[in-house]
């Protein structure tokens, strides 16, 4: 019987545990199965370009995972069963085919959740009724249409400080130098950098023209304007909304043992702490690095915490040894239009340090960050294939987890 293996999510995360899995292990002793809504992959770190109306490369994960033995499920998940293993899914268009169940019950033997995080309204008055979002490719797409709308003169307001939204802003401002660009940031602007980084940040928002309003919290959003804590109202033909990320609901909708944001509680190998046939990867676990202090939301967390996954579930079912690899960080990348850029070094508990490459250089610095992220989700191992064998076929298939604890 072969070991069933249910990835949920399709982003950097479950494309990258998927397939570095099926090159882990023996293809004829697991089934891994990839559950996805869309059927390419979508590069989450350039729906700011998106959103300008740049093109993308499309990536089809038809091609990606040719030859592997990961199977794609064009499917939303609508709920998880932890108890009974089983997953629930429903079909991706809102059209199904004639014929395909309205839902399916997928059943496994182990379970990685990755189903990732989208925009966060915070509940602020408005926002949901006016403002745009980037967390998303139908978001970006959204957005696109409205700014290519929109007359010269007219003020766009992009809400949050920190790495989406300087890099919304200065994308837009760059792309549409004929419109009144503003960022409302909550803290100073680029606060948690270097004073390098800093200097460099407002040297690029100064020559783009963005109007910076530092200390500002956003309080209720209109059709037309923005209003903030002191009561000042801030015309916006169109808002962009980057003040945060919120998980998807289902895992607080299950029994998995999450926090008061719905993230999954996971210990080292990104193992449930809770349910030990399920791993969780991603914006949707909670995890730490260095110090004890928890991973942000980010793609440079995130695929590292796949790769972890994905070889300790090897390990476990093969009779390997665990991974012991601590996942740190070594800068943050962040794209100021498509000319200018910045890398600032952190330690590795993520805080910045003296040191930061900035202008021209830094822009292909990360642009080269986006191609090898991409690249990776199709290269999830560097070399050729090592499947091993799974130790044993039980007859039941969940008793190989447990054996292999």
């Amino acid at each position: 019987m072969q070991h069933r293996i249910i990835v949920l999510g399709a982003g950097y995360t479950g494309a990258v545990a998927a397939g570095r899995l099926a090159r882990r292990l023996h293809r004829d002793d697991v089934a891994i199965t990839l559950v996805n809504p869309e059927p390419d992959f979508v590069e989450r770190v350039r729906m700011h370009q998106l959103a300008v109306g740049q093109d993308l490369t499309p990536r089809p994960f038809s091609e990606m995972f040719r030859d592997t033995g990961v199977v794609l499920k064009l499917a939303k998940v609508t709920a998880v069963d932890v108890d009974h293993r089983t997953v629930t899914v429903a079909a991706a268009s809102e059209r199904p085919v004639s014929g395909e169940p309205a839902s399916e019950e997928l059943e496994y033997d182990t379970l990685v959740y990755a189903l990732g995080s989208g925009w966060n309204d915070g509940g602020v008055p408005g926002v949901a009724e006016h403002a745009h979002e980037i967390a998303g490719r139908p978001g970006a797409l959204r957005l696109r249409e409205r700014l290519a709308g929109l007359d010269a003169g007219q003020p766009v307001v992009v809400v949050g400080g920190g790495l989406t939204g300087l890099e919304a802003v200065t994308e837009i401002a760059e792309a549409r130098p004929d419109l009144d660009v503003a960022l409302a940031a909550g803290g100073g602007l680029g606060d948690w950098l270097s004073p390098r980084g800093r200097r460099h940040l407002r040297k690029v928002t100064d020559r783009l023209g963005i109007t910076v309003h530092e200390h500002t919290e956003v309080t209720s959003v209109a059709a037309d304007h923005v209003t903030v804590a002191d009561g000042t109202s801030i015309p916006a033909a169109v808002t962009v909304w980057t003040t945060g990320f919120a998980v998807h609901p289902i895992a607080r909708a299950s029994a998995l043992e999450v926090t008061d944001t719905g993230r999954i509680l996971v210990d080292g190998t990104m193992r449930s702490l809770s349910h030990p046939d399920v791993y969780a990867v991603g914006d949707a676990a909670l995890a730490t690095g260095p110090g004890g202090k928890p991973l942000r939301m980010s793609c440079a967390s995130g695929v590292p915490m796949a790769w972890q996954a994905a070889d300790a579930i090897a390990a476990r079912l093969t009779g390997g040894k665990l991974p012991k690899v601590s996942i740190r960080y070594f800068n943050q990348c962040v794209s100021l239009g498509r000319g200018e850029g910045l890398i600032q070094y952190v330690t590795a508990d993520d805080r910045a340090v003296d040191a930061a490459l900035t202008g021209r250089l830094a822009a292909r610095y990360k642009e080269l960050v986006c191609k090898g992220a991409a690249w990776g989700v199709a290269h999830p191992v560097l070399g050729p294939a090592r499947r091993r064998r799974v130790v044993q076929a039980p007859a039941s298939a969940h008793a190989s987890v447990e054996a292999a604890a």
